[in-house]
């Protein structure tokens, strides 16, 4: 890709050129000017991942684990590897733009993107991100935090008009960006779907240009999210310079138009479409050719990193009696649906095709020296179970056949224009590489395999769909979706509740699976629908009808007979998920049961209101490996929780207000998020922010500040000395919190200022720790009165230790005179 000059092309464009280049090609590239040399730029999906251009039938890639398992390391130069990792992986995947990381703050635990952000706390994940983008651009690739801003909710995100204050927008909201633009200098930023107080992102000159270009002095572009603009002139002019996906709705001939009638100013596009050329010449020292072809990486070398980032994720948050780690000579019985599957990835967006996932069974079975037998005791989904895999292709191979036709099942003789044969039964037909072959929107789709019961008794199908479809059983229907649908969650909202159908089958018998799918054209669901996106999706899946009590039973038993047991419960992806935020903090149904009738059998099951406790998140592709590590002490977990685990729903400070009233959402928590709230009110926790054990034990000592410059440029360094003192080799995270002794106006009790993780100490070694606080950041909160950021004279407390709550070192910085300050 050749490099450009950005003021000469400028000059050289014409005026409707200018206009096209504002605006998306397709789903994921931006358009050229092959007479100018401009060559068009490939955005790709993260934040997890790499997905490519792709929803159907896409390249395989990696699954780095989830936001908030990246932030539970505290380690920013891990997030500095797993973003170079992501940038080799667009490099193999042709692409310019990563549309990562995700820099909003999760404020409720109902957040149904919450899983792919990075804590609760700004400075935590404006951090973390800022060296994710740092690995992401140093390869050439442009970095593209998103959401900006307050995107923290999935309820009518379009229209949601969220109400926040000044100083919560400051301090908690914008401070994660600030902080990230501060470290890493990103060449992109994603603009949010929601308002903020009464304004959409996209049409607020406020914030993506008062406060985004002229305070902070941020140059790169900043994009819609997709189909997240509405109005043609006014985002222009706020500073909103690529409008995605494309074709173009808003813009093209309708701002050729707007030039006319001069509601809109030549030099406002100029200065977007300098934006987007800027950002074109930086994406050309990538070195990646214009439409490169998509290949997978899937490099050896690269599985040690994805296992270590996993691991390294993984909280222990209680240890009583030093139950783990395991042995690794004794038998074990490995209980729970999450045990023989990888939950490794949330829902919808965070959607991939893995190179491999492990699952915790299949770690554990290899690691163990001793017997290992597994009961899965209940199921967890949100669904059926995705049938796929349970199913043999006509030619015997696990998965199945999908043929493509232009004609209905109606048309006798009808000949099919493709056929894949897939493993994953949920599809979406977007990107679908053969729409030359079908007729437009008119295709019809037939699932075929067949399922071998494993089980005698009933089986339940379930069908959800983007369109209409109906799932026979050795020709007999079983279940119908193609009548009196209802929008579910499912394919980004516009798809449809799943139906279920039950039918009895015996074991070991050989039964058809056969579904009728067509396209959004024979759905009434969507034909009265405002949607203008609906390329067709399907998910199958089947299960058998468990008895429960039964089931659980027998994972009790089980665990009478043996000395380990290893619970692996909790959730899966469908449960979060892009489109719909959670209703609760349950955990799925009867999983309460399980874990208590095996506590019942065997107190001294790894699991929740037990002796011990491992959080693990979604873990990627080395989630299994990863989890084996830790309990067998192969690696010593080392995670912090990067949120706070409220003891019920009810006490987290967003209870009263996570849900929207006619549209809008109140933030009447202000800047009390997550353990700013907790701690001010001294109230309790499950488990608090920053909290994780160690197999070994730290002692933290000598601690002493220094003070280098003065007023803004100030930085205050806490030197303190961290010493192993436990068995076990191990690292620690190392907090300074900030304590006000006065202040004028309400403030948190005390905030995250300063975090620093240690190499892995040796038995009986210590190492001296310096961590550098900003004066002003450290200090600092935003004045309304005088729309700036002030550091009041007076005392304040520097709180070292190992979580938000517990045991500190201390000293006392004392400043001597009140300033403020603005910018970065």
């Amino acid at each position: 890709m050749a490099d450009i000059d950005v003021e000469e092309i400028l000059s050289r464009l014409s005026v409707a050129e200018k206009c096209d280049i504002t605006a998306g090609l397709d789903f994921a590239h931006t358009v050229p000017i092959p007479r100018l040399g401009i060559p068009s730029l490939r955005t790709s999906d993260g934040p997890n991942t790499v997905r490519g251009t792709r929803f159907f039938n896409s390249t395989p890639t990696i699954c780095l684990p989830a936001g908030p398992a990246l932030a539970a390391s505290w380690n920013r130069e891990l997030l500095r590897e797993v973003g170079g990792l992501l940038a080799d992986e667009c490099i193999a995947k042709g692409t310019h733009v990563l549309l990562a990381p995700c820099v909003n703050i999760p404020r409720s635990p109902l957040a149904g993107r919450g899983h792919e952000a990075l804590g609760e706390d700004p400075l935590l994940a404006g951090t973390l991100a800022g060296y994710m983008c740092i690995g992401i651009q140093e390869k050439g690739i442009v970095a593209t935090p998103k959401h900006f801003l307050c995107s923290d909710q999935e309820q009518g995100c379009f229209s949601m008009n969220c109400m926040v204050t000044e100083r919560a927008l400051r301090e908690i909201y914008l401070m994660a960006f600030m902080l990230t633009i501060k470290i890493c200098d990103p060449g992109a930023i994603m603009a949010a779907y929601n308002k903020i107080n009464g304004l959409h992102i996209t049409e607020d000159k406020r914030i993506l240009h008062d406060i985004l270009r002229k305070e902070w002095g941020f140059r790169g572009l900043v994009m819609s999210d997709w189909h997240g603009l509405y109005a043609t002139t006014t985002p222009i002019q706020a500073g909103l310079d690529l409008e995605m996906p494309g074709p173009s709705q808003w813009r093209g001939k309708n701002l050729l138009h707007s030039l006319l009638a001069n509601r809109l100013s030549a030099r406002d596009l100029d200065n977007c479409v300098r934006r987007i050329l800027n950002m074109i010449k930086e994406a050309a020292s990538s070195n990646i050719p214009e439409q490169a072809p998509e290949k997978p990486l899937n490099r050896e070398k690269d599985r040690e990193l994805l296992r270590r980032a996993a691991t390294e994720s993984i909280v222990l948050m209680k240890n009583d009696e030093s139950i783990l780690p395991l042995n690794p000579d004794k038998a074990i019985a490995v209980i729970g649906p999450n045990a023989a599957i990888a939950a490794y990835r949330g829902g919808r967006i965070a959607h991939l095709r893995p190179y491999y996932a492990v699952t915790p069974l299949q770690a554990i079975s290899e690691r163990s020296n001793g017997s290992v037998q597994f009961s899965r005791g209940i199921y967890n989904h949100k669904e059926r179970p995705l049938l796929g895999h349970q199913l043999l292709t006509s030619h015997g191979k696990p998965g199945f056949d999908m043929y493509i036709y232009n004609e209905p099942p109606t048309v006798a003789d009808r000949t099919p224009v493709d056929h894949y044969e897939f493993l994953n039964s949920c599809g979406y037909f977007f990107n679908y590489e053969n729409m030359k072959r079908i007729d437009g929107e008119n295709w019809h789709v037939d699932i075929s395999g067949r399922l071998v019961a494993t089980d005698t008794g009933p089986y339940d199908f379930g069908v959800s769909v983007q369109g209409t479809a109906n799932l026979y059983l050795d020709g007999k229907l079983v279940v119908d979706n193609t009548k009196d649908q209802q929008f579910g969650e499912g394919f980004f909202r516009a798809g449809t509740v799943e139906k279920i159908g039950t039918v009895h089958l015996t074991k070991g018998e050989s039964y058809h699976v056969l579904v009728h799918w067509a396209g959004a054209h024979t759905s009434e669901l969507i034909k009265n629908s405002p949607l203008t996106f609906h390329p067709g999706g399907l998910r199958l899946g089947g299960c058998y009808q468990m008895d429960v009590a039964a089931s659980i039973r027998a994972a009790a038993e089980l665990a009478s007979q043996v000395d380990q047991v290893v619970i692996l419960a909790g959730l899966m992806g469908d449960w979060e998920n892009e489109g719909a935020d959670r209703p609760d903090i349950e955990l799925p149904q009867h999983t309460d049961d399980l874990i208590t009738s095996v506590l019942d059998a065997n107190p001294n099951a790894v699991a929740s209101r037990t002796k011990a406790l491992l959080h693990v998140w979604y873990g990627g592709n080395e989630t299994g490996t990863a989890i084996s590590d830790v309990l067998y002490g192969d690696a010593n977990p080392s995670g912090k929780l990067p949120l706070s685990f409220p003891v019920c729903l009810r006490d987290n400070p967003t209870y009263l207000c996570s849900q929207a009233e006619r549209k809008r959402i109140l933030y009447a928590e202000d800047v009390y998020v997550g353990y700013r709230y907790y701690d001010t009110l001294e109230k309790p926790v499950l488990f608090p922010f920053g909290h994780g054990l160690s197999y070994t034990e730290f002692r933290l000592s000598k601690l002493r500040l220094e003070i280098h410059g003065s007023q803004e440029k100030a930085v205050i360094t806490a030197r303190v000395q961290i010493e192993n003192i436990g068995n076990f080799d191990g690292a620690e995270v190392v907090q300074v919190y900030v304590e006000p002794q006065k202040f004028s106006v309400g403030r948190p009790v005390k905030e995250l200022k300063g975090f620093e993780k240690t190499h892995v100490l040796k038995l009986s070694s210590t190492t001296t720790l310096a961590i550098n606080l900003e004066l002003k950041y450290a200090l600092g909160f935003w004045d309304e009165a005088e729309g700036r950021w002030v550091c009041e004279k007076g005392k304040y407390n520097i709180l070292v230790g190992t979580s938000s709550r517990g045991t500190f070192l201390r000293e006392v910085y004392s400043l001597e005179e009140t300033f403020w300050w603005q910018g970065l």
